[in-house]
C-alpha cells in the first residue's frame, strides 16, 4: 500500500514501538493497540472507582490478615491472595487480575482472570458441543496458513473492515448499519469475554446474531476462546483456546472458520506452529484508527483523523486496506463506522470481507464440523456451509416488529424489507429474497427482486449477481436500479449533476449513481428528495440521533440528512428510502 512520506513520518515512532521480536510478530500499524485489560481498567476508572479498589481488591476483613500471614491452601482459599506469589484458589473459584480469590464477574471474566490460579475462570470453562479436534484440516487455496501472518489485502480498491472481540451488545446494531450501506465485514469472534457468557449459550442473543452475520454475507473468523495472550500460555492451553472456540461456533453454525486473529496481535513461534497445524490463516492489519482508545463523542475525532490521513494519501486503483475496529465500543459502532463507510465509498473503495480481499474462494473460509445436537445449531450443508435455518415453535403471529421473521411472523410490509431470509431476518436483496439462498416464502416475498423506488415515469433495471445495493437517481425523468457483480458499491446523491464510471463487469466502483453505461453524465434540474414536513420544535442533531424519542432532525446534521428507521441520521441509500422506514418528519427521504 502506498502512503505519503508525511503520513509515514507522522507514525514513525509508533511503528518503531511495534517492531518485530525474535519469533514474535506484531504488525506495524496506523493507530495503536493496548491490552483489553487496560481498556477495561480505563472503563472502571471512568466510572470513578477508586484506584485502590481496582488494584487492591480485598477479601473480607475478618480473613485478610490471616491470608497475608498464612496463605490459604487451595481447597479453602476462597477469598485470599492468589497468583504467582499467592498460589491457587479453591476449586471452582477465580483468581482476579489483582490477585484475589472470589466469584462473580469481577473475579472470573476473561481475559483478566488468571487461568493458572483459578479453575473457575471463564477462560477455563469448555463450551458444550461435539469435539472438533479430530476434523480433517486440508490446506486449500494459496493464502498463507500459520507462519508470520498476513497484513495486507491483495486486490486494489478493497477495504476489508474487521471487528474484534464481539459479539457484544452493540453488534446487532452494527449489522443493521452495514446492511444499510451494502457493506460486508469480517467478525473475529471471541467465545467468552467481558463477562458476556458463552457465545453458544441459547439463553443469550449471540447464537442468533452469529447466524445473522453469516446469512447477511459477512465472514466469521476466530479471535480465540477467551482473548488470552498466547505468549503467556502453554501449547495445550493455546490449542484449547482455538479448539474450544471451534466447538462453540460449530454448535451454532455446523462449521467453524479457517481464519483467525491472535489477541493483542501476539503470536510467538509456538503459536504460529499450532495455527499452522490447525489449518488457520493468521490475519493482522495495516490500518488501525485506535477507536477503542477514543470511546467518547469528542475523542473519536482522533480516530477519524487517522482514517482520513490514510485514505486521502491513497488511490483505489493501486491501494487497499486491511482495517481493524472493535464492536465492543459504542462510539465505534454508532459514530466512527458511519464516517468510515461514507468516506470509503466516496473515495472509490469497496467494503469486502478478508477472504475476498485476499482472493480466497468462500468455500475455503470454513470447515464443516461434527453434527451437533445443540438447540442453537442447525447446519444445512455437509460439504460447503452456506446458511443456517432458525426453527422454533411459533409464539406469535403477524408482521415483524423487530426485523425477525418465520414461524408465524411475516416480513410483508415491514420497514426492514419484505423478504424473510433463511436465518429468519427481514430484508431486501438476493441474500434475503432468493429461493436458492433459502428465502422463506411462507413469511414474505421470495422472488429475488428488490423494491424499486421511482420518482417519475421511467424505470430501468439490469441484472445482479450476488448482492443488491439500491440506487436512486436524482433526475426528474427516471429512477434507476443498477445490477452489479461480486464487488461493487453504489452511492446515491441528490445533487443536480452526477457522474459515474464503470471499470468492468466484475469490479465496478461508482462515486455517485452507477448505470450499465460506461462514463455516463446525467444532468437534472430538480431533486428527487421528497418534500420535508419537519415536526415543529426540533433541533438539528449533533449526536447522530433523530426521531420522536430524541426530538431531533437530521436536516442540516453533519451525520446525514436522512433519519433512518433505527433513529439515527445517515446519508446511506437504504436509510433514506421512505419505503423502508425513513422518518420523513425528522429529515429528508426519497
Amino acid at each position: 500500500m502506498r502512503l505519503s512520506i508525511a503520513i509515514l513520518a507522522a507514525f514513525l515512532g509508533l511503528a518503531a514501538a511495534h517492531g518485530s521480536h525474535e519469533g514474535q510478530h506484531i504488525p506495524k500499524i496506523l493507530g495503536g493497540r493496548k491490552f483489553l485489560s487496560e481498556i477495561e481498567a480505563r472503563r472502571k476508572l471512568s466510572r470513578a472507582v477508586p484506584e485502590s479498589t481496582i488494584n487492591k481488591r480485598q477479601p473480607p476483613l475478618s480473613k485478610a490478615s490471616d491470608s497475608r500471614r498464612h496463605p490459604q491452601k487451595r481447597q479453602e482459599n476462597t477469598s485470599g491472595r492468589c497468583g504467582a506469589s499467592g498460589g491457587s484458589c479453591a476449586a471452582g473459584y477465580c483468581c482476579s487480575a489483582e490477585g484475589w480469590c472470589g466469584r462473580g464477574i469481577d473475579y472470573c471474566s476473561a481475559p483478566d482472570c488468571q487461568l493458572n490460579y483459578g479453575s473457575g475462570c471463564d477462560g477455563n470453562k469448555k463450551p458444550s458441543g461435539p469435539d472438533t479436534s479430530g476434523v480433517a484440516r486440508p490446506k486449500l487455496g494459496s493464502v498463507l496458513y500459520g507462519g508470520a501472518g498476513i497484513y495486507d489485502c491483495v486486490t486494489a480498491g478493497d477495504v476489508a473492515l474487521t471487528f474484534d472481540d464481539g459479539p457484544y451488545i452493540y453488534t446487532n446494531d452494527l449489522l443493521d448499519k452495514l446492511r444499510s450501506y451494502g457493506a460486508k465485514a469480517t467478525f473475529f469472534l471471541t467465545g467468552t469475554n467481558l463477562g458476556k457468557g458463552m457465545i453458544n449459550d441459547p439463553a443469550t442473543p449471540y447464537p442468533a446474531i452469529i447466524k445473522r452475520m453469516h446469512a447477511e454475507g459477512h465472514q466469521i473468523a476466530s479471535h480465540t476462546w477467551s482473548h488470552q495472550n498466547a505468549s503467556q500460555m502453554t501449547n495445550t492451553q493455546f490449542t484449547n483456546q482455538m479448539v474450544w472456540n471451534e466447538i462453540a461456533l460449530n454448535s451454532i453454525l455446523g462449521f467453524f472458520p479457517t481464519y483467525m486473529r491472535p489477541p493483542y496481535s501476539i503470536c510467538q513461534r509456538e503459536c504460529q506452529n499450532i495455527l499452522s497445524t490447525l489449518g488457520y490463516h493468521t490475519i493482522y492489519f495495516n490500518l488501525d484508527t485506535a477507536g477503542y482508545l477514543n470511546d467518547s463523542p469528542r475523542a473519536i475525532q482522533t480516530s477519524k483523523t487517522i482514517w482520513d490521513d490514510a485514505i486521502k494519501a491513497s488511490d483505489p486503483e493501486t491501494d487497499s486496506f486491511l482495517q481493524i475496529e472493535h464492536d465492543i465500543h459504542e462510539q465505534i459502532v454508532y459514530n466512527l463506522t458511519d464516517y468510515i463507510l461514507t468516506s470509503l465509498f466516496s473515495n472509490g473503495y469497496r467494503a469486502v470481507t478478508v477472504g475476498e480481499c485476499l482472493g480466497d474462494p468462500a468455500s475455503n473460509w470454513y470447515r464443516v464440523g461434527p453434527a451437533s445436537s445443540s438447540p442453537s445449531s442447525s447446519p444445512t450443508s455437509s460439504v460447503v456451509p452456506t446458511r443456517t435455518i432458525i426453527s422454533a415453535t411459533p409464539t406469535r403471529t403477524g408482521a415483524s416488529t423487530d426485523g425477525t421473521c418465520g414461524n408465524g411472523i411475516t416480513c410483508t410490509g415491514t420497514r426492514w424489507g419484505s423478504c424473510c431470509s433463511a436465518s429468519g431476518f427481514c430484508g431486501v436483496g438476493e441474500e434475503y429474497c432468493s429461493v436458492g439462498n433459502g428465502c422463506q416464502a411462507a413469511w414474505g416475498r421470495c422472488d429475488g427482486e428488490t423494491p424499486v423506488v421511482s420518482s417519475s415515469t421511467t424505470t430501468s433495471r439490469t441484472s445482479i449477481s450476488t448482492r443488491y445495493v439500491i440506487s436512486s437517481t436524482s433526475t426528474t425523468t427516471s429512477s434507476t436500479r443498477t445490477g452489479i457483480s461480486t464487488r461493487s458499491v453504489i452511492i446515491s446523491t441528490s445533487t443536480s449533476t452526477s457522474r459515474s464510471t464503470s471499470r468492468s463487469t466484475s469490479r465496478s466502483t461508482s462515486r455517485s449513481t452507477s448505470t450499465s453505461t460506461t462514463k455516463v453524465r446525467t444532468t437534472s434540474t430538480t431533486s428527487s428528495t421528497r418534500p420535508t414536513q419537519t415536526a415543529p420544535g426540533l433541533t438539528i442533531s449533533e449526536d447522530g440521533l433523530c426521531g420522536p424519542e430524541n426530538q431531533q432532525t437530521c436536516t442540516g446534521s453533519e451525520f446525514g440528512t436522512c433519519c433512518g428507521p433505527s433513529g439515527r441520521c445517515s446519508s446511506s441509500t437504504i436509510a433514506c428510502l421512505a419505503i423502508l422506514g425513513c422518518q420523513e418528519r425528522y429529515g429528508q427521504c426519497v
